[in-house]
This record gives structure tokens, C-alpha cells and sequence, in this order.
């Protein structure tokens, strides 16, 4: 489908230095606050070097036969280890699909202890998870500059969500804030979303740059149906995505066969240059993702102080913790409104309350720290110096690189690979 071209000097170098100085101002900077105030154990497991160094993620998410593992075939324009393909579910368990020069297949559990790879913090979810999660390492030019991670069809209906013995949309949600890009596949065929396909979109939200919604299969309908198939699934997009803007709907039939219905031929090759111009620009936007990512996580972190040691300070010397406790928890929507007024934050920054509460539920409040403002001038100076400086090594996009890409596909008219950085 398309390859990689190695670009050489001062781009490659500059990328690297800005890896390197977030890693820097990871450790010695946000680190200490994230300590001092628990917040892994509320959020977010801490960062290791393989996030920071790891290749773009590209998540796969949709609901069984929708063709995510057929996307990812027709991408490698080959088969991978591990890869099965049918109308019913197949697909039993999460992929990670990545290059390496010796192909096969790398279990979960060996695959979390592995200090070079960044899954170490999946092990939290248990064995039942690990026992349904791999590596499938591929010797493919397209695996040199991405990932891809394919995940098992979304049923409908309570029993599935329970039978599957671990935390489905957790792991969602740990894979989307590592991720690059989040490609939700629909089916012409069926729009329906499932209970568990509506938990896990909203298990993504906070990251909706990251997402893109794909239409497959829209060859297997004429064109009057698709106009109707497209209506109805920006009308189930918009109930679910709850946003007032329209979500871009990419629209094509993502794998190696003849075109069913030959009259989008045209559409469906403007979309698909469209997608993957999209996905081309991943390797060359790593470095600045990962740099929002980390200011993202520094403004969680710091209201998450604010939380904190709010509750700490609203907690009693001696006597009656517990019941102060329940009720903190049972109002934290007004400690959030008062901290939001004191400290002048955004209501958006706030962790979801529910959520929050669920864990403050486990923890014992007189063991947080109260307020440390330094800690809290060393991020904001973070923020405002360090992170400026890093966005100034980011190099612009090269305007010699091929700007128009062009990719070769089987029912696609051009004949042109296209290779990128």
C-alpha cells in the first residue's frame, strides 16, 4: 500500500532531541508532582522511555465484521501471524501488529515484561486479559514507521461485556491515550451501535483529535443507498458522539477485492487518498503528539493536586473521618465548583466526576499531602518555558516531500507507491 523513505540529518536529529527533552522534563519536572499527589493510582500508570520513544499507534475499534483485521491486510498488503478472518467473531483478542525483522508471535505475558515495548503497564489488567493479547511481529516497509493494534469485534448485549472476564473498556481507554489515531470502522450493512460499542466510544473520549470514523464496505450498496446508509450514520454518530460539529465519515471498502458497485469508484478514491494522506503524516507529527499529550497529562496533574489536598485540609484532626469522608466524596461536584472558582480553571480540565469518586472511594484521605505550591510553579514553569522551547525544535514539514501522495491499491486507477517519513 505504501512504504517508508528514510530521510536522513538535521530532521530526524531534532525529532529525537525533542523526545529527549521530554523525557527530561518528564522525570525531573511533572514526575515529583504525580508522586507527591498519587495520581497513578487515579489516572494514569507513570511513563516509562519505551512511551516516549515508541512508533505511532494506529487502534482499530468497531464492532465484529465491520473488517478491522481485513483494513490492516489490506494496508501490509499481506497476511500477519495470528490473523483470522470471517463473518462471525474472530478476532478473540487485542493485536498489536509491529515490524520486526524476524516474524511470529509474541504472547501477552511475555510481552508486558518486556522493558523495550511500552505494554509493561497492561499487566494491571490480569491474566485474563494477558491470556487475550499479542504481538504479531511482521517483516512489512509500512510497520518501519507505524504500529497498528487490532481489537476483538464489539457484541451487543450485558452477557458479553461480563463473560470477558476483564476490564474491555479500560483497556480502550489506556490504548487510546497512547495512540496516534483511534479508527472507528462501521459497516454499511449494520449502523446499529451496540451497548458496549457505545461504552467504548465514550471510554474515548479526551481524545477526540485522534479519532477517525470509517464507513467500510460502502461498495456492497448503489449509490441511493449509500446517500441513505451515510444519513443514518451521522444521525447514530451524533446521539452517541454528542458533539453539536459533524464527525468527518471516510467512505470506501477497504480490502482486496473488485468493487461490487462500480459507481463510487471515484469517491471512494478520493476518501482512501484522503485516510491515508491522514495516516501518512503520523511518523512526521510523533514528536509534536506526544508533546501535546504531555501537556495534557501536566494540566490533569495539577488539578488533581488541587483535589487532593483540598480534601485533605476539608478532613477532621481526630474524630468522625469517616463519615466527613462519605460525604466529601458524595459532594465532590461542589469542591470541583470551588476550586474551579479559587484557582480560575476550566471546568474541562476537571477528571470525570464519577469516575473520581469510584476511586476516592478505596483511598484514605488523611494520607494525602496537603498544597505544595513549589511543585506546582516547577509545571506551570514547565508549561510556559520548557515546553516553548521544545515546540521550537519541532522542524516544519518539509515542503520538498510529496505533497499529492498517491496510493496503490487494487481497485485503485493509479500505478504510483508512495513513500514518507
Amino acid at each position: 500500500m505504501f512504504s517508508w523513505l528514510k530521510k536522513e540529518g538535521e530532521k530526524t536529529e531534532s525529532i529525537e532531541n525533542v523526545v529527549e527533552g521530554l523525557k527530561r522534563i518528564y522525570k525531573t519536572k511533572l514526575l515529583p508532582l504525580e508522586l507527591h499527589y498519587q495520581f497513578h493510582d487515579f489516572h494514569s500508570p507513570q511513563l516509562e522511555e519505551p512511551d516516549f520513544d515508541a512508533k505511532p499507534m494506529i487502534l482499530l475499534v468497531g464492532q465484529y465484521s465491520t473488517g478491522k483485521t481485513t483494513f490492516i491486510k489490506y494496508l501490509l498488503e499481506r497476511d500477519f501471524p495470528g490473523i483470522r478472518i470471517g463473518p462471525e467473531p474472530t478476532t478473540d483478542r487485542f493485536i498489536a501488529v509491529m515490524f520486526d525483522e524476524k516474524e511470529g508471535m509474541i504472547p501477552g505475558n511475555a510481552l508486558v515484561v518486556d522493558p523495550k515495548k511500552q505494554f509493561r503497564p497492561l499487566s494491571k489488567f490480569g491474566n485474563a486479559f494477558l491470556n487475550r493479547f499479542q504481538c504479531s511481529t511482521v517483516n512489512s516497509p509500512v510497520l518501519r514507521g507505524i504500529s497498528i493494534v487490532d481489537t476483538p469485534g464489539i457484541l451487543s448485549g450485558e452477557k458479553q461485556r461480563v463473560d470477558r472476564g476483564y476490564d474491555f473498556t479500560g483497556v480502550l481507554e489506556w490504548f487510546a491515550e497512547r495512540v496516534d489515531r483511534i479508527i472507528l470502522l462501521f459497516d454499511a450493512h449494520k449502523l446499529d451501535i451496540s451497548d458496549e460499542f457505545r461504552r467504548s466510544i465514550e471510554a474515548l473520549r479526551g481524545h477526540d483529535d485522534k479519532i477517525r470514523i470509517v464507513l467500510n464496505k460502502a461498495d456492497m450498496i448503489d449509490h441511493q443507498q449509500l446517500m441513505r446508509v451515510y444519513g443514518a450514520l451521522m444521525w447514530s454518530l451524533g446521539k452517541v458522539l454528542q458533539t453539536p460539529e459533524v464527525a468527518r465519515v471516510y467512505i470506501g471498502s477497504f480490502w482486496d477485492q473488485p468493487l461490487r458497485y462500480d459507481v463510487n469508484r471515484r469517491l471512494f478514491e478520493d476518501e482512501e487518498q484522503d485516510l491515508f494522506r491522514d495516516m501518512q503524516s503520523l511518523p512526521r507529527n510523533a514528536a509534536l503528539r506526544k508533546l501535546n499529550d504531555l501537556i495534557k497529562r501536566a494540566r490533569l496533574a495539577k488539578v488533581h493536586a488541587y483535589i487532593v489536598s483540598e480534601l485533605r485540609k476539608e478532613m477532621p484532626s481526630m474524630f468522625g473521618k469517616d463519615g466527613k469522608k462519605k460525604e466529601l466524596i458524595k459532594n465532590l461536584g461542589q469542591v470541583y465548583d470551588r476550586i474551579q472558582r479559587e484557582q480560575q480553571i476550566s471546568p474541562g480540565d476537571f477528571p470525570d466526576i464519577k469516575k473520581m469518586q469510584e476511586t476516592l472511594a478505596n483511598h484514605d484521605f488523611t494520607k494525602f499531602h496537603p498544597l505544595k505550591p513549589k511543585l506546582l510553579e516547577v509545571v506551570d514553569h514547565m508549561l510556559a518555558t520548557d515546553i516553548a522551547r521544545l515546540m521550537d525544535m519541532i522542524p516544519q514539514e518539509d515542503v520538498n516531500i510529496v505533497t499529492e501522495p498517491l496510493i496503490k491499491g487494487k481497485h485503485l486507477t493509479t500505478t504510483n507507491n508512495i513513500y514518507f517519513a
